[in-house]
């Protein structure tokens, strides 16, 4: 049995896929697929590693008279982890940075994105403005979507940006390669006070961001309430921006070094969050549409947005506390 053919052998008798196995090696999938089919043969560190990682000998690897598995002793390592070069370490900041502002960008579309409507509906309410429901509906309703399609692909296109490093975010599936983690810590540490410094300055944002919408009660104007409202949910979208812009890039340098979030511990709860997450954005936007289309209160039912963001907090406490019930049990 030649090399190609027992390397497909070990692959599939653990149940990886080409991908997969190509993750833990550090190559592309491309690399795997020429080892199979026997187009190129794997460096001395790749068999090296294949031994290690299968716990078979090297021997049994590369001399094809050996047709029987040979284990290799305790001392091999069962699992090979993948390595991140320096390189990889700097590309994957970079990109995270670039996606940082991207990112922010499109929530604070997605936040500003009602607001067309919120205030055409008001502005039907005084009849010397002579602007009709039916308007304010086509308007704001295609205000809404223009900023929500211009914000998904943003999402979309920063998401297959980190698809090559979605590794990192297994419990135990990386360590950094020589000089890397000095790298990362040091750029962390520099880091550090512009992050401490922007969370105030979005902390206080936020805070300030509610002064527009309380000043206008007093001038007993409906839509001047309505405009200062307006004022102050892109305030606050500046400072969920200015939050997401650190939070992102400080995440990416936690999620190297493993520290803050990205501990072995708490990567298990983060991945529970995430699911929680997308499971209530999407039930909170669903509520939203359908009630809008039953009931065609556009001009009402942007409220579920408002609503569910004040209880996504509560949601993800309830989680984090579930969690925590379930790894004492264990």
């Amino acid at each position: 049995m030649i090399l190609a053919d027992k390397i497909i052998l070990l692959r599939k008798k653990n149940g990886l896929s080409q991908e997969e196995l190509a993750e833990k090696m550090g190559v592309s999938r491309q690399s795997v697929s020429k080892w199979e089919g026997a187009q190129s043969i794997p460096e001395l560190e790749k068999i090296l590693q294949l031994s290690r990682l299968f716990g078979v000998t090297t021997d049994y690897l590369l001399k094809d008279e050996i047709e029987a598995e040979e284990n290799c002793s305790d001392s091999c390592d069962e699992i090979s982890l993948r390595k991140v070069t320096l390189e990889e370490a700097n590309v994957y900041l970079n990109e995270r940075k670039r996606a940082s502002f991207k990112i922010a960008l499109a929530t604070f579309l997605c936040i500003i994105s009602p607001l067309t409507l919120v205030i055409l509906g008001a502005a039907t309410e005084i009849p010397r403005l002579g602007i009709s429901e039916n308007v304010m509906g086509v308007v704001g309703i295609t205000t809404l979507f223009a900023f929500i399609l211009a914000s998904v692909p943003i999402f979309i296109h920063c998401s297959f940006k980190n698809t090559p490093f979605e590794f990192l975010d297994k419990k135990g599936s990386f360590e950094l390669g020589y000089g890397t983690k000095g790298m990362v810590a040091e750029r962390k540490a520099k880091f550090q006070n512009t992050y401490h410094r922007w969370n105030i300055i979005a902390t206080c944002i936020c805070i300030f961001s509610p002064i527009p919408l309380i000043t206008s009660a007093f001038a007993n104007n409906d839509m001047l309430s309505v405009i200062m409202f307006a004022v102050t949910v892109i305030i606050a979208g500046i400072g969920a921006g200015a939050f997401i812009i650190v939070g992102i890039q400080m995440g990416s340098m936690d999620k190297l070094l493993c520290e803050g979030d990205y501990t072995p511990e708490k990567k298990e709860k983060n991945g529970l969050a995430e699911a929680v997450s997308t499971a209530y954005w999407g039930i909170i936007t669903a509520t939203f549409f359908v009630w809008s289309f039953l009931s065609n209160d556009w001009h009402l039912s942007w409220i579920v947005f408002a609503v569910g963001g004040i209880l996504f907090p509560a949601v993800l406490s309830l989680c984090n506390l579930l969690t925590k019930n379930n790894q004492k049990q264990k």
